[in-house]
C-alpha cells in the first residue's frame, strides 16, 4: 500500500520517465509516484518508430515499455494526454493543463525533444510530416504503405539517422525516396566525411536519390496536398509526402520560466544538471533527451554533452531515480547508440564530431560493411563505431574511458585482439 508522506512526482512520457518509475518502486520508495504525459499512450521506447515499427517489421504493443496494467499493479499515478504548464518551485507543485496542481517533494523532468520545422512556405500543406511521437510513425506507417503500392515519392529533409533509417524503411515499402542534405554527405556532423560516403553508397544501391549541398526552400502544392519540393540551388523535386528530419531540440520551457539553468546553444541546450542529474534546484532532476551533463569521455571532456540517444533515456531515467531517493549517483556513461539500415547494424560509443578528432583509424573491410571505426584526438579513442561486427562495445567504451594513447597499426590490424590494446 502506497504511503502518502511523499510524492515524487515525473514529468514526461518516455523511457527515462518509465524507468524512472520502475525504479523507484524497485528500490523500494513506498510513497506517492505520478507520472504526468502529454500523449495518451502508456510509456514506449522510441527507437522502433524510425526503424522496427515503421518497416512493419514490429507490432505496435511492442514498443511500450511495460503494458497498462503494470503501472496499476505497481501503484502508479498515470496522467496522461495531460501537459504541464508551469512549474511552482516555492510551492513544491506543478500546474497542469486542466486547472490543476500536483505537489511534489521531489520532481523529474524527462521532457524530451522535440523536431525542429521547416520554415518554408508550405509547411501547413497534407503530407508534410515529422517524426517523433507514436502518433507520427503510426501517420507515416501508413503513408509509406501507400507511397510503395502506388509508386509514390517522399522527399526528406536531413540525411542525419532519422533521415536515414526512414529512407530505408520507405525503400522496403517501395517508396520512391530523395535525400536533400546541407552537407556533403549524410551524418556530416555526427561521423564526418571521412565515412559520409560508405552510407551514400549503402542507400544509393537501394534506389534512393541524394541531393546535397541545398537545403529545402518552398513545399508547393495544390487542393492543400504536396506536389513537389524546392531547393535553395532551383531544383525541383517530385513529391506526395515530405519529411521533415532536421534535427530535435530539447524541451526547456518548462524548466526556463521556472529559473532553472539551461545551457546554451553551444553546448547543444538542455536542462543543466550535475553528475547526480541535479538541476540547480536540489529537489529538481532531470533525464533523458533534455539534460546538459557534465561529460568526461570524448571530444567533450571537460564539457557538457546533451545526448538524444535510447541509451541515456534507459540508463539516465533509473541514475536520477535513485538520485532522488539520496543515493551517491555519478552519471557518466559513455554515450551509446545504434542503428539498423537494410541489412546494415551499426553501434556508435563515444561523441567525436568534425574538428575534434586529429584521424579515423579502420580495423577491417569498410567496402564489405564489416568495420569498426575509430575517431583519434592525440593518439586517444574518441569515438568508436562498429559497422556488422558485434561483441565488441565494451573494449570500444573501455578504450575511450582509458583515454590511454593507442598504438594506431593494432588498432587497425584485426588479428590484434581490441581486449589488449590500451593497456
Amino acid at each position: 500500500m502506497v504511503d502518502a508522506h511523499r510524492t515524487f512526482v515525473i514529468v514526461g512520457g518516455g523511457l527515462a520517465a518509465a524507468k524512472a518509475a520502475e525504479t523507484l518502486r524497485a528500490e523500494g520508495f513506498t510513497g506517492r509516484v505520478i507520472l504526468i504525459g502529454d500523449e495518451r499512450d502508456h510509456p514506449y521506447e522510441r527507437p522502433p518508430l524510425s526503424k522496427g515499427y515503421l518497416a512493419g517489421n514490429e507490432e505496435r504493443a511492442s514498443v511500450f515499455v511495460q503494458d497498462a496494467a503494470w503501472y496499476a499493479k505497481h501503484e502508479i499515478e498515470l496522467h496522461l494526454g495531460q501537459s504541464v504548464t508551469a512549474l511552482d518551485r516555492a510551492g513544491h507543485c506543478v500546474h497542469l493543463g486542466d486547472g490543476s496542481s500536483v505537489r511534489y517533494d521531489k520532481l523529474l523532468l524527462a521532457t524530451g525533444a522535440e523536431p525542429r520545422r521547416l520554415d518554408i512556405p508550405g509547411t501547413d500543406l497534407a503530407g508534410v510530416h515529422h517524426l517523433r511521437r507514436l502518433a507520427h510513425a503510426d501517420r507515416l506507417r501508413q503513408v509509406l504503405t501507400s507511397l510503395g503500392r502506388d509508386n509514390g515519392h517522399i522527399v526528406i529533409a536531413g540525411a542525419g539517422w532519422i533521415g536515414l533509417e526512414v529512407a530505408a524503411a520507405a525503400r522496403t515499402y517501395g517508396a520512391e525516396v530523395t535525400v536533400v542534405e546541407a552537407e556533403s554527405t549524410p551524418l556530416h556532423r555526427v561521423i564526418g566525411p571521412e565515412l559520409g560516403q560508405l552510407f551514400t553508397d549503402l542507400h544509393s544501391e537501394h534506389g534512393v536519390r541524394f541531393h546535397f549541398g541545398a537545403r529545402l526552400t518552398e513545399i508547393v502544392g495544390q487542393d492543400g496536398v504536396v506536389l513537389a519540393a524546392r531547393t535553395d540551388d532551383g531544383e525541383e523535386h517530385p513529391a506526395h509526402d515530405v519529411l521533415a528530419a532536421i534535427g530535435a531540440a530539447p524541451r526547456v520551457s518548462l524548466a526556463e520560466s521556472a529559473g532553472l539553468a539551461v545551457a546554451g546553444a553551444a553546448e547543444g541546450g538542455g536542462i543543466v544538471v550535475d553528475v547526480g542529474l541535479r538541476t540547480s534546484d536540489p529537489d529538481v532532476f532531470a533525464a533523458g533527451d533534455v539534460v546538459s551533463a557534465p561529460s568526461p569521455w570524448g571530444a567533450a571532456a571537460g564539457g557538457r554533452i546533451r545526448v538524444e540517444h535510447w541509451e541515456n533515456a534507459l540508463e539516465g531515467g533509473p541514475a536520477a531515480a535513485r538520485a532522488m531517493l539520496g543515493k551517491e549517483v555519478a552519471y557518466d556513461r559513455v554515450p551509446y547508440f545504434f542503428s539498423d539500415q537494410y541489412d546494415l547494424g551499426l553501434e556508435y560509443s563515444g561523441w567525436a564530431p568534425p574538428g575534434s578528432y586529429d584521424e579515423v583509424v579502420v580495423r577491417g573491410d569498410a567496402g564489405k560493411r564489416e568495420f569498426i571505426a575509430f575517431w583519434l584526438g592525440e593518439g586517444r579513442v574518441l569515438a568508436g563505431m562498429n559497422v556488422n561486427v558485434w561483441d565488441v562495445t565494451d573494449d570500444i567504451q573501455r578504450l575511450i574511458r582509458s583515454g590511454a594513447v593507442v598504438d594506431k597499426d593494432a588498432l587497425a590490424d584485426p588479428g590484434t585482439p581490441l581486449g589488449s590494446i590500451g593497456g
